[in-house]
């Protein structure tokens, strides 16, 4: 389909069972018609290191690519101490640079969070907002996506079970997708 959108989404969590990787699943259940959501794993990508930014490992090559051959991208994010995981902002580093090779620039992006507390992974949702300045990532706003009390919302085999959760993704995957095409729109 040529007007297909394709989204690729990122957990920021490397914790196997984590409620995030379980969130993108879900969303990936919830996709809109017309859209498709490839989930990409970070585990695996080096610590940043700048010395090294210009010859990237096959895991960074291979990311980046995966961010450009997109549309748009999808976070969930965990909350670690009041702020984003140290492995989300590492993935972000490592396909921003070096300088001036960012594979983030322009992309539509959205986000979602699943914590434990009761906040649900907001503070987190903002201080990863406050990087798409940078990156010249055009973000969804609305609706806010943050799965509290996370261990109440997936069942034991990490199936999202909260219908307000459920219906919340799907609209910000709608308005994700809708972003998307109104910027194609824009290009003709």
């Amino acid at each position: 389909m040529a007007d297909q959108v394709t989204i690729l989404a990122i957990a920021g969590s490397l914790r196997r069972d984590s409620y995030n990787k379980a969130a993108v699943r879900a969303a990936q259940a919830l996709c809109p018609e017309g859209a498709r959501l490839e989930i990409y794993d970070i585990a695996g990508l080096p610590l940043f290191n700048q010395d090294e930014e210009k010859n990237p490992t096959p895991k960074v090559t291979d990311f980046k690519q995966k961010i450009r051959a997109a549309d748009a991208i999808f976070f969930s994010t965990a909350e670690y101490n009041y702020g984003l995981p140290g492995v989300l902002k590492n993935a972000i580093d490592c396909a921003s640079r070096p300088y001036g090779d960012s594979a983030w620039n322009g992309k539509p992006v959205a986000i979602m969070s699943a914590a434990m507390g009761s906040a649900g992974g907001l503070r987190a949702q903002y201080q990863l907002r406050q990087s798409f300045v940078f990156l010249n990532m055009d973000a969804v706003v609305q609706p806010e996506v943050a799965i509290a009390a996370a261990h109440q919302r997936f069942d034991d085999k990490g199936n999202l079970t909260d219908e307000t959760s459920k219906k919340m993704i799907a609209q910000l995957l709608q308005n994700l997708v809708a972003k998307v095409r109104l910027a194609r729109q824009a290009k003709k």
